[in-house]
Parts: C-alpha cells; structure tokens; sequence
C-alpha cells in the first residue's frame, strides 16, 4: 500500500488507533484482564506475530476495553510456542500452549468472555516453588 496524501495517512492513523490503545491503555493492570503472549525468537518463529495481532484484532472488533494484550519476551515453555497467559484479576494465571491464531477466539469466546477457560489447550503449571 502506498500513501500518497497526509489525508490517508491520517484515515490509516484513524484505522488502527484503537488497535494501538489496546496495547498500551491501562499501563496499571488494576481490573483488567491481561492477556500475555510470548514473543521470545522461539516463540515468534512458531507464530507469535500473528497470534498476538489476532488477539487484537478479535478484541478491537468485539470492543473489549477491559483487556489488555501485553507482547513479553520468554515464559518459558519453548516446547509449546506460541504461549499465552491470560491473567484474570483475582485468579490464577492460565498457561495456554500451541496458540497458533484460529486458536485465539475460542481463547475469547471461552476465558476473557465467558469466564471458562479452554482446558485443552492449558499448560498445567505449578507457581508454587518447593
């Protein structure tokens, strides 16, 4: 796509705000949800980008102002990139694996929306060190 005038870029501007303040609203998680997607070299070669711009993207449509996409580097389960965890205010974290981007709205649809998350795709992970 080429920009030939200042009034596309602005219209393109206008387009994507909302993408953008879904990333970086809220600095301070307090009552949101946050949804972390790891976007380590591991994890991007398995298909972080794009699962991270799905989430976005599903959550710009469904005007989810109460979630937060966070882009981090490891969480530390290589073997089941991308990973996501969605961080529910008052709860435990959830680890999903293998969240390639037709994955994502099931994620939405199930956890963020309805409260349930996806057990198929959960890492069970312990936080407790011995």
């Amino acid at each position: 796509m080429t920009v030939k005038t200042l009034d596309e870029l602005r219209k393109i501007r206008e387009e994507h705000l909302d993408r953008v303040r879904l990333r970086e609203d809220g600095e301070a998680a307090g009552d949101k949800i946050e949804v972390l997607v790891g976007m380590s070299t591991c994890g991007i070669a398995a298909g972080a980008r794009e699962t991270v711009n799905r989430f976005v993207d599903l959550l710009a449509k469904e005007r989810l102002d109460s979630v937060k996409v966070v882009p981090v580097g490891c969480i530390g389960y290589c073997h089941s990139e991308p990973t996501v965890q969605v961080n529910v205010p008052g709860q435990k974290p959830v680890i999903y694996g293998n969240v390639k981007e037709n994955k994502v709205q099931e994620i939405v649809e199930k956890h963020i929306k309805g409260g349930k998350p996806v057990e198929a795709l959960i890492l069970h992970v312990d936080f407790k060190r011995p």
